[in-house]
């Protein structure tokens, strides 16, 4: 009776920590979304045709700087991408990711930050959705423009595949991510999904749906850049 008892509250504790794990990702996925609508509501925030121009959005809710590694960061999020072959059509479901390692600049110092990424061409989408990318070295990246009437038109824009923002205290501006490490985070997609999913088999192969904790980032996407215009440009010429 006693083992059985025993066998029983550690088959309660393990169904609390999957329970309590699914609903932190989900939550981390909402906490997504609500950044990226706060972002799009600054004065000056990402520049409509760079945001015209992204195949993929990858957003870090409150990353983290840890104390014991000068300059290192930590952050978990979720990436976004447009749906299609050639990322042209509307925004599709979201996976989960991770940053690892580098710098995030000396202006988030011990706060807290949101961080967001546009993934600028295919061959950037691509790499990232395949493995684990080093930024600067596997990927290029630089630091986004901000502002309405900004362009991202500079050479240092236009060879990039990542452009890199940030906001900390309400600051917000771009920012460099060099040396630091993206990865899919296939254990957070799963307690997302309730299933084992890749990256790729989610933004390319189009396997699921919006999940509900989902729809908010995804929405905003669709609201605020509802067509690739470098997709549409090309098509014209």
């Amino acid at each position: 009776m006693i083992r059985k008892s025993i066998l029983v509250v550690c088959l309660g504790l393990l169904a609390s920590t999957t329970l309590f794990a699914k609903n932190k990702e989900q939550e981390r996925l909402e906490n997504s979304g609500v950044v990226m609508q706060e972002i799009m509501n600054l004065p000056d925030n990402i520049p409509q045709d760079v945001m015209e121009r992204a195949e993929c959005v990858i957003v870090f809710p409150s990353v983290l700087k840890a104390a014991f590694v000068v300059g290192a960061s930590y952050g978990r999020g979720a990436m976004v991408c447009r749906t299609g072959k050639e990322f042209h059509g509307p925004w599709g479901s979201p996976a989960m990711f991770a940053l690892e390692g580098g710098s995030i600049g000396f202006q988030i110092g011990g706060q807290a930050t949101d961080l967001v990424l546009l993934i600028m061409n295919d061959r950037g989408a691509q790499s990232i959705l395949s493995s684990k990318v080093k930024l600067g070295g596997d990927a290029s990246i630089a630091a986004g423009p901000v502002g309405r009437d900004a362009s991202a038109d500079t050479d240092a824009f236009m060879r990039a595949e990542i452009l890199s923002y940030s906001r900390t205290r309400g600051l917000f501006a771009g920012v460099s991510l060099e040396g630091s490490t993206l990865r899919p985070d296939d254990d957070a997609t799963a307690d997302v999904y309730g299933r084992r999913l890749t990256a790729r088999e989610i933004v390319i192969e189009g396997h699921v749906g919006v999940p509900p904790s989902g729809r908010h980032l995804v929405d905003v996407l669709q609201k605020n850049s509802p067509h690739n215009e470098s997709k549409e440009s090309a098509r014209n010429k």
